[in-house]
């Protein structure tokens, strides 16, 4: 039995201005502030000489290869993003960047989402990558449409209450 598993899909390589400003904030960040930190840490843990048994030597190493690795894919994945800073022709539609709001047709509950690229998610704020299953079902659906989603917990179906694309 081999290890090799397929490559994942590629995500869509699409970004708020805002979270493209938030990512270039991220590596600068790392770049100019947090590398240099623990370089010099590195530095001061490597001259105490025996770095065979030198806990703070590995770690500082350990955590300058996870900053290496971070810059580097964000240096990458900047590259590629395309900013989406326009609003769509159709506004009364939901496309990359809408605000929806969903109405859960079992419970009754509402819930609002952002659609937003897939390197800025955050559940806490309600916003889903735009790869997401609940994203891709709505793109394109306009308010009072009603979509049935294969979500990880089963299938589920949601009625579109209002699409918005206004500014935070």
């Amino acid at each position: 039995m081999s290890r090799w598993r397929p490559p994942p899909e590629k995500s869509t390589a699409l970004v708020t201005p805002e979270g493209h400003a938030r990512l270039k904030s991220e590596l600068d960040g790392l770049w100019r502030v947090r590398r240099p930190e623990v370089v010099r840490a590195l530095a001061a843990a490597a001259a105490e000489g025996d770095r065979s048994e030198n806990a703070e030597y590995t770690y500082r190493k350990k955590q300058l290869g996870e900053i290496d690795r971070r810059v580097r894919y964000l240096s990458k994945r900047l590259q590629e993003l395309r900013v989406v800073d326009t609003r769509p022709s159709d506004p009364d539609a939901v496309y990359f960047g809408a605000r929806v709001e969903l109405e859960d047709a079992d419970s009754g509950e509402c819930a609002t989402y952002r659609i937003v690229g897939p390197d800025e998610t955050d559940a806490a704020l309600g916003w889903i990558s735009i790869d997401s299953p609940l994203a891709r079902a709505l793109l394109g659906k306009r308010a009072d449409a009603e979509v049935d989603v294969e979500l990880p917990g089963g299938r589920r179906r949601f009625a579109l209450v209002a699409v918005d694309y206004s500014p935070d």
